[in-house]
């Protein structure tokens, strides 16, 4: 769980999505996603930065956060994770508004959701590094 410190106002008013900032595959998705956002509606923050996770009425788990990209609504009452988040941005991203509703259509989100999961379980392996692999560190998980 996160205890986070208070709002930047650079990112008041904007939804923030969470993202792993070691990955080259995230990386360059923020990039990409940065590119469409035309009307400025998102800002992108280093989910591996638990120190300056933004201010949250839902919990943030630091874990979680590396193994899937969140979403931090603008309210920050919801945090969407995955596919989720994508829908969300869909929507708000010019290029892609469009396409948003049909991410909604049954069975899409159970196939998006999937697809989703498995490139974030292998996005280290998908974008090659050094050596073919990328030597990103992971927090190990706490001891129950």
């Amino acid at each position: 769980m996160s205890t986070a410190l208070p709002l930047e106002t650079a990112i008041e008013g904007k939804a923030v999505v969470l993202y792993d900032g070691e990955c080259p595959l995230c990386k360059k998705s923020v990039s990409i996603l940065k590119k469409l956002d035309w009307l400025n509606k998102l800002t992108f923050q280093n989910g591996r930065d638990v120190e300056r996770l933004p201010a949250s009425k839902v919990p943030l788990d630091p874990q979680r956060l590396i193994e899937e990209m969140h979403l931090l609504t603008p309210d920050r009452l919801h945090a969407y994770p995955g596919y989720k988040a994508f829908r969300y941005m869909a929507w708000r991203l010019p290029l892609t508004m469009l396409f948003a509703p049909f991410m909604y259509v049954p069975g899409v989100p159970w196939i998006g959701n999937k697809i989703y999961l498995w490139i974030a379980k292998n996005r280290l392996k998908l974008v090659p590094c050094d050596d073919g692999g990328c030597k990103v560190h992971f927090p190990k998980k706490p001891a129950k």
